[in-house]
């Protein structure tokens, strides 16, 4: 993967509104970037458009469920119509839900994979023309610790992730050719609107409230990823710290992982 500079580059952000995606645009737009926003919240996407445009930076948004081929028709034709070409994509916007599988609804696994992986994936698709026109253009999937190792009483969410990060390595060495670069995020615990906007929740979580970062902590680990050409990044030593226990002690994550289940 390439070393790159943002200066005058171009992205794309879904999710925007707030948490993760929301301290990514700001923090693109530090770096240089002109900002195509999507997220269903319009008041909220115009406050960070204000934001975006007090650094010096253009910002467009796009208003609609990144679930609806018709939002992202547009969000490609806005990111078309005002600059041209697409530098970088980044795949923000997701769902999760709580509660052991054998009790949850059949309603439930569908949403989940809706927004966390056939959304992603078809916004890919169809901005593939607009990538191959860019510089140095780079697609960023913004995954899950849960995507490395699952847990219970989040497996839906975990298959998701599972997913988006398993079809992250897979398109990496398709696009090479293309110049295209693939950089997947397996985020840890985060201080988002995750928790307040559930598809179903089922009791709290038997392991209690994580410490969470701060969303701008994890959009700056993201961004220096970006210029330094990672095709990986697991921001905070928690998260590697969880991730090297599994690999090493694979059997003893399994018994900590059942006195949960």
């Amino acid at each position: 993967m390439a070393q790159r500079k943002l200066t005058d580059r171009r992205a794309l952000v879904t999710g925007a509104s707030s948490g993760i995606g929301r301290a990514l645009a700001l923090e693109l737009a530090r770096h240089g970037c002109d900002v195509v926003l999507i997220a269903r919240r319009a008041e909220r996407l115009e406050e960070t458009k204000r934001q975006i445009q007090s650094l010096g930076r253009r910002a467009e948004i796009v208003v609609g469920d990144v679930t609806d081929s018709a939002t992202r028709e547009r969000a490609l034709d806005t990111a078309r119509n005002a600059f041209g070409a697409l530098d970088i994509l980044v795949n923000n916007a997701g769902i999760a839900a709580h509660g052991r599988f054998a009790d949850s609804s059949r309603d439930r696994v569908r949403p989940i994979f809706e927004v966390n992986v056939f959304a992603p994936i078809e916004l890919i698709r169809a901005a593939l023309p607009l990538l191959r026109a860019g510089r140095q253009p780079i697609i960023v999937n913004i995954g899950s610790i849960l995507g490395e190792r699952a847990c219970p009483h989040k497996s839906e969410y975990s298959a998701s992730k599972f997913a988006l990060h398993g079809f992250s390595e897979a398109l990496r060495p398709e696009l090479i050719r293309d110049g295209i670069d693939v950089l997947v995020v397996a985020a840890g615990p985060t201080e988002t609107e995750h928790f307040d906007n559930l598809v179903e929740e089922l009791g709290d979580l038997p392991w209690g409230e994580p410490r969470r970062a701060p969303p701008e902590d994890v959009a700056r680990a993201v961004v220096r990823a970006i210029e330094r050409g990672k095709s990986k990044l697991v921001p905070g030593w928690r998260a590697w710290f969880w991730l090297l226990l599994d690999r090493l002690a694979p059997g003893l994550v399994d018994r900590i992982m059942a006195r949960y289940g």
